[in-house]
Protein backbone atom coordinates (compact mmCIF):
# COMPACT_ATOMS: atom_id res chain seq x y z
CA UNK A 1 0.00 0.00 0.00
CA UNK A 2 1.48 3.20 -1.12
CA UNK A 3 0.75 5.92 1.83
CA UNK A 4 -0.37 9.44 0.17
CA UNK A 5 -0.91 13.00 1.69
CA UNK A 6 -4.40 12.71 0.27
CA UNK A 7 -4.97 9.34 2.27
CA UNK A 8 -3.64 10.64 5.48
CA UNK A 9 -5.77 13.86 4.75
CA UNK A 10 -8.65 11.64 4.08
CA UNK A 11 -8.27 9.58 6.91
CA UNK A 12 -8.10 12.47 9.80
CA UNK A 13 -11.21 13.98 7.90
CA UNK A 14 -12.87 10.96 8.88
CA UNK A 15 -11.61 11.37 12.55
CA UNK A 16 -12.78 14.25 12.80
CA UNK A 17 -16.18 13.76 11.42
CA UNK A 18 -16.54 10.80 13.72
CA UNK A 19 -16.94 7.86 11.18
CA UNK A 20 -13.78 5.91 12.72
CA UNK A 21 -12.66 6.07 15.86
CA UNK A 22 -9.34 6.69 17.28
CA UNK A 23 -8.54 3.70 17.87
CA UNK A 24 -9.31 2.65 13.95
CA UNK A 25 -7.13 6.03 13.67
CA UNK A 26 -4.30 4.22 15.44
CA UNK A 27 -4.50 0.87 14.20
CA UNK A 28 -4.49 2.46 10.57
CA UNK A 29 -1.35 4.44 11.31
CA UNK A 30 0.45 1.76 13.01
CA UNK A 31 -0.51 -0.72 9.83
CA UNK A 32 1.12 2.20 7.88
CA UNK A 33 4.24 2.47 9.36
CA UNK A 34 4.68 -1.70 9.05
CA UNK A 35 3.66 -2.13 5.68
CA UNK A 36 3.18 0.86 4.02
CA UNK A 37 5.59 2.71 1.25
CA UNK A 38 5.17 5.97 1.74
CA UNK A 39 4.96 8.55 -1.78
CA UNK A 40 8.47 9.92 -2.46
CA UNK A 41 7.03 13.11 -2.67
CA UNK A 42 6.38 14.70 1.07
CA UNK A 43 8.20 11.48 2.43
CA UNK A 44 9.02 13.13 5.40
CA UNK A 45 6.40 14.84 6.39
CA UNK A 46 3.90 11.89 5.45
CA UNK A 47 5.78 9.63 7.72
CA UNK A 48 6.27 12.37 10.19
CA UNK A 49 2.26 12.35 10.52
CA UNK A 50 1.76 8.82 10.43
CA UNK A 51 4.17 7.76 12.87
CA UNK A 52 2.47 10.63 15.02
CA UNK A 53 -0.75 9.20 14.64
CA UNK A 54 0.23 6.05 15.62
CA UNK A 55 0.70 7.28 19.29
CA UNK A 56 -2.23 9.14 19.84
CA UNK A 57 -3.63 6.52 21.87
CA UNK A 58 -0.86 6.71 23.92
CA UNK A 59 -1.96 9.63 27.23
CA UNK A 60 1.49 11.22 27.08
CA UNK A 61 0.72 11.85 22.99
CA UNK A 62 -3.00 12.17 23.15
CA UNK A 63 -4.29 13.86 19.65
CA UNK A 64 -5.96 17.53 19.75
CA UNK A 65 -7.78 19.23 17.13
CA UNK A 66 -4.43 21.65 17.04
CA UNK A 67 -2.42 18.86 16.61
CA UNK A 68 -5.09 17.44 13.76
CA UNK A 69 -4.62 21.18 12.09
CA UNK A 70 -1.12 21.31 12.13
CA UNK A 71 -0.88 17.76 10.52
CA UNK A 72 -3.40 18.47 7.68
CA UNK A 73 -1.36 21.96 7.21
CA UNK A 74 1.97 20.37 6.95
CA UNK A 75 0.38 18.06 4.20
CA UNK A 76 -0.84 20.56 2.29
CA UNK A 77 -4.25 20.75 3.33
CA UNK A 78 -6.47 23.45 5.04
CA UNK A 79 -9.23 22.84 7.74
CA UNK A 80 -12.26 24.58 7.31
CA UNK A 81 -15.05 24.07 9.96
CA UNK A 82 -18.84 24.67 9.62
CA UNK A 83 -21.25 24.83 11.99
CA UNK A 84 -24.68 23.91 10.96
CA UNK A 85 -28.21 24.19 12.75
CA UNK A 86 -28.39 20.54 14.35
CA UNK A 87 -31.33 17.97 12.62
CA UNK A 88 -30.90 14.41 11.00
CA UNK A 89 -26.87 13.32 11.74
CA UNK A 90 -25.33 13.41 8.16
CA UNK A 91 -21.77 14.10 7.65
CA UNK A 92 -19.82 14.70 4.64
CA UNK A 93 -15.70 14.80 5.21
CA UNK A 94 -13.98 17.37 2.98
CA UNK A 95 -10.38 17.60 2.98
CA UNK A 96 -9.09 20.11 -0.12
CA UNK A 97 -5.47 20.90 -0.77
CA UNK A 98 -4.42 24.12 -0.29
CA UNK A 99 -2.99 25.87 -2.77
CA UNK A 100 0.56 26.51 -3.30
CA UNK A 101 2.52 29.65 -2.56
CA UNK A 102 4.13 30.62 -5.34
CA UNK A 103 7.62 31.85 -4.71
CA UNK A 104 9.27 34.30 -7.25
CA UNK A 105 13.18 34.01 -8.42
Amino acid sequence: MTVTSKQVAGKLAAYLHHRISLSQLVDWAERAMMEGDFQARNLDRIRDVVARLGLADVRAFGLTWENCEQFLDSLGYAVRVEIVEAGPRSTTAVAREKPRRKYSS
